[in-house]
């Protein structure tokens, strides 16, 4: 995505050398003005995007963000890993964490995926959450994707804070860390950014690359991503989905996780 940023802008710049030799009445703007309209100075400065690995991870949560963040010019996305080496994903994908959190000391931007059981599991990591605290106190954006916003609400960086997170997350996020649940695709409060469930991580990104670099160059990133999605039936919400299909999934949801909350709070009630 980089390398076709860089040849757009000599292709702008061919285009305005061209333009100068044509006879016209509309002004030709230089290769600087048209730059600096598709991509003006960054509202803040970004060098570094760490996405948050541990095994069973939802793939798109980090995938979506990691492909979008990687079209902002100058910055290094990479993968931080709550260990370091083979990562897997609840589908079954690894990934190598060549970093972890233990050699990761500053970020411009986190970004906090979630999944399920093992999602609960980190919002009583101790080390985890502190590490997260360390970053956020210099981070520009601190942000989650989907159920990522319980491990997020779990460090108390949430409170007094819009969220939103994965519909059937949204009740735990309410009622385990009294978070101010509200139904948006992404929201933000300050720095802090919260995503819907899994696809909704790459439109909360792209709102994130709008707030640093402009309207025009996000056209750009969403142009590259041609993301302009058109679902074949109208789904995806608890709220534009037929009520039983809510409740069979919500069911299914329930017997997988409600037994694992129920055994890992009687467990930390016995340590």
């Amino acid at each position: 995505m980089k390398k076709i940023m860089m040849s757009f802008a000599l292709m702008l710049l061919v285009a305005s050398c061209n333009n100068k030799k044509e006879e016209t009445v509309k002004p030709v703007k230089s290769h600087e003005q048209l730059m600096a309209e598709m991509y003006p100075e960054p509202k803040v400065p970004i060098k570094t995007v760490g996405i948050l690995l541990y095994d069973n991870y939802a793939v798109l949560d980090a995938m979506g963000p990691f492909h979008v963040f990687n079209a902002l010019m100058g910055v290094k996305v990479f993968f931080v890993g709550r260990k370091k080496g083979i990562i897997t994903t609840m589908n079954g994908m690894k990934v190598e964490c060549e970093k972890s959190i233990d050699d990761v000391k500053q970020l411009d931007i986190l970004v906090i995926p979630g999944g399920m059981n093992e999602t609960y599991a980190l919002t009583k990591d101790t080390v985890l959450l502190n590490w997260i605290k360390e970053i956020d106190k210099t981070s520009k954006y601190t942000a989650s994707v989907c159920t990522g916003a319980w491990i997020l609400a779990a460090t108390g960086l949430l409170n007094g804070k819009e969220a939103t997170t994965h519909w059937y997350g949204k009740k735990l996020l309410k009622d385990k860390f009294n978070i101010n649940v509200v139904n948006r695709r992404y929201t933000n409060s300050g720095k802090y950014w919260t995503s819907a469930g899994v696809s909704a991580g790459i439109d909360m990104s792209l709102a994130i690359v709008r707030d640093i670099a402009g309207d025009n160059y996000t056209k750009i990133v969403m142009l590259d991503l041609e993301y302009d999605p058109k679902p074949p039936i109208e789904g995806g919400s608890e709220h534009n989905t037929d009520s039983d299909i809510v409740e069979m999934v919500r069911e299914m949801y329930d017997s997988l996780f409600l037994p694992y909350i129920k055994k890992s709070d009687e467990k930390q009630l016995s340590n």
